[in-house]
């Protein structure tokens, strides 16, 4: 077992704020894990061991349809949490699978650690409760975009974001796609739609947004 120092401990947003006290009782029940680039560190459906905290690393929270089609819920990174739900509720199963992006440590809990931390110290509890009330406004909005935004429109709204965030545009379609909640075939149709009506331009495998008048407006609809 690692044993976590205070600084280490507040880089997690949820411990940020909690007197030292409450972390040297969660540096006690602490354990480090580490997990190499594409491994499956949860599915979905399987008994809630831990809830988990990321120290280093990138995870791609999804779940998957009986057709194995995939659904990106969340990407998180260095300070975030998941699995944190699962431990709490009655049925104890996690609610999502999830999957290394990169060389990912991790620092868990396990489930009765957790609820006992959460008992004994009421700061950390309402830290999660904050949490829950923000992945809820996550939740509501992929669910309204999945059922009230065409795929044209989502995937506009999924590349302005790439652009904004200035991240490297090295998504393939079978990616786009399970973060938008369509299919590889759908999407490839799309971008090539895009490209045709001059909104975007694609070369070397890579996409530029050209005219962002035009995808803000199929961002809307």
């Amino acid at each position: 077992m690692a044993t976590f120092a205070s600084d280490t401990l507040r880089q997690i947003a949820l411990f940020a704020e909690l007197p030292d006290a409450a972390l040297a009782c969660i540096a006690e029940a602490a354990i480090e894990r580490r997990y190499p680039a594409g491994a499956l560190i949860l599915l979905e459906g399987v008994l809630c061991e831990a809830a988990y905290f990321i120290l280093a690393g990138e995870v791609s929270v999804y779940r998957m349809s009986p057709q194995g089609r995939q659904q990106v819920l969340v990407q998180l990174g260095p300070g975030e949490a998941f699995n944190i739900a699962p431990p709490l509720q009655s049925a104890g199963l996690n609610a999502a699978s999830v999957e290394a992006l990169n060389d990912v440590t991790l620092l868990l809990l396990h489930a009765a650690d957790f609820r006992r931390l959460l008992r004994e110290w009421p700061d950390l509890a309402q830290v999660l409760l904050a949490d829950f009330a923000e992945r809820l406004a996550h939740l509501t909005g992929l669910a309204s975009d999945l059922a009230l935004y065409s795929v044209r429109g989502r995937l506009a709204r999924f590349l302005l974001e790439q652009e904004a965030a200035e991240l490297p545009a090295r998504w393939t379609h079978e990616e786009i796609a399970a973060h938008i909640g369509s299919v590889r075939e759908v999407v490839s149709r799309t971008l090539r739609a895009f490209v045709k009506e001059g909104l975007l331009k694609a070369e070397r495998q890579r996409i530029t947004v050209v005219d962002h008048a035009a995808l803000e407006r199929e961002a809307e609809l």
